[in-house]
């Protein structure tokens, strides 16, 4: 261990987390990483309709930075970069993740380190970019330059009175009627069958550090079946998990979370987006792995979307907290998991892509697959 290592420190003692990491499982982060990325940007998404993807992005909380004839651009009222891109296309599809270099510099080392190039970015916020591929298979852009937003008004949390502390008096709580307004992307959460090369990968190239590592009940000693990674800053405080990856059978986009003013906005939120027709696939709750309370929703392409809340923010001294993976682990309270929300909802299509993965060189085997569902009827 480097002598100028960080003095560590574990808040999972005694919580989520039965015991720290043994002898020769995975460290959580990569000694020499490449450079280190000091936040996520924006996910870029394919969809038909951008008329409908407006509509449901106004409903869900965000502000429309930018539109084109081809591509949507959405921000929330933090400042910063915008956090989503919808181009026009002909099939709903996500196409990947795009994260913040903290120099320019950094960006030719990664050019150089993985033979790619650096490319001026043509479209909205302009900037600079490398464009990568993760061993998913799944497009990864790294950013620096992007052109960068003022605030917007944002909701403010409402006054609570809390035992003897009285913030509200004379005065009563009434939270507004309207969505809740998208402060900014937290995270993305995306499956993979090769989940130890692809975490591996992020960790090495782009300097992410894990908060949280799951396994499956009786193989921990085949390594991590999840991880809940953050970025490193170094003695700044980072989001618990601004990636997510698991094991599965397919490969790709899970859901993304967007953090919005506290829980009164988080439910008023949800409110009005039942009122206009959206469906919601679990909720309200608290996580266990990173705290937030979380309310997750489908928009009109299918794919899911978390509005968040309080979360909790680790500095680079946290070592990774080690768990068994199982559905009734996702959440501290609120309502069992859904299906839904699993994933885990059977149709022939997901039996064929479970046969499908069984097939291929991944990391996936009979025994995984059953440890797998069965965890996800825990």
């Amino acid at each position: 261990m480097n002598s100028d290592a960080p003095t560590t420190s574990d808040p999972h003692k005694g919580l989520h987390s039965q015991d720290g990491a043994r002898q020769d499982e995975h460290p959580g982060r990569h000694r020499q990483p490449v450079i280190k990325v000091v936040d996520i940007a924006w996910l870029e998404f394919v969809k038909p309709d951008l008329e409908r993807a407006e509509t449901f992005a106004r409903d869900f909380g965000f502000t429309v930075a930018a539109r084109t004839p081809g591509a949507l651009y959405l921000r929330g009222t933090l400042p910063g970069v915008h956090c989503m891109v919808v181009r026009k296309g002909p099939a709903s599809r996500f196409l990947g993740p795009a994260f913040l270099a903290a120099d320019r510099a950094d960006l030719d080392r990664l050019a150089e380190a993985t033979g790619r190039r650096v490319h001026a970015s043509p479209e909205y916020g302009g900037g600079h970019l490398v464009d990568l591929i993760d061993p998913s298979g799944i497009p990864v852009r790294v950013v620096h330059g992007v052109a960068e937003h003022a605030a917007l008004p944002a909701q403010r949390p409402l006054p609570l009175n809390t035992g003897a502390r009285h913030a509200r008096v004379n005065a009563t709580q009434r939270a507004p009627h309207e969505p809740a307004r998208v402060e900014r992307l937290g995270h993305v959460v995306l499956s993979t069958p090769v989940f130890r090369q692809a975490l591996d990968w992020y960790l090495r190239h782009l300097g992410l550090i894990v908060s949280d590592f799951l396994y499956l009940d009786g193989q921990r000693h085949r390594g991590p079946t999840m991880a809940f990674i953050r970025c490193d800053r170094g003695s700044r405080p980072a989001d618990h998990h601004t990636l997510a990856m698991h094991l599965g059978p397919d490969t790709g986009y899970v859901h993304s979370a967007y953090q919005v003013a506290d829980l009164d906005a988080l439910a008023a939120g949800g409110e009005f987006l039942a009122q206009r027709g959206y469906r919601r696939s679990w909720g309200i709750g608290r996580h266990i792995q990173g705290s937030q309370i979380f309310d997750y929703w489908r928009d009109p392409d299918r794919f899911l979307v978390e509005h968040f809340t309080d979360g909790d923010l680790f500095d680079h001294t946290v070592e990774p907290g080690w768990a068994a993976m199982s559905a009734s682990g996702l959440a501290q309270w609120g309502p069992p998991a859904t299906r839904d929300f699993l994933g885990a909802t059977p149709s022939p299509a997901l039996l064929r892509t479970a046969l499908g993965a069984l097939r291929q060189d991944n990391e996936l085997d009979p025994a995984r697959l059953t440890a797998l569902m069965k965890a996800m009827n825990s």
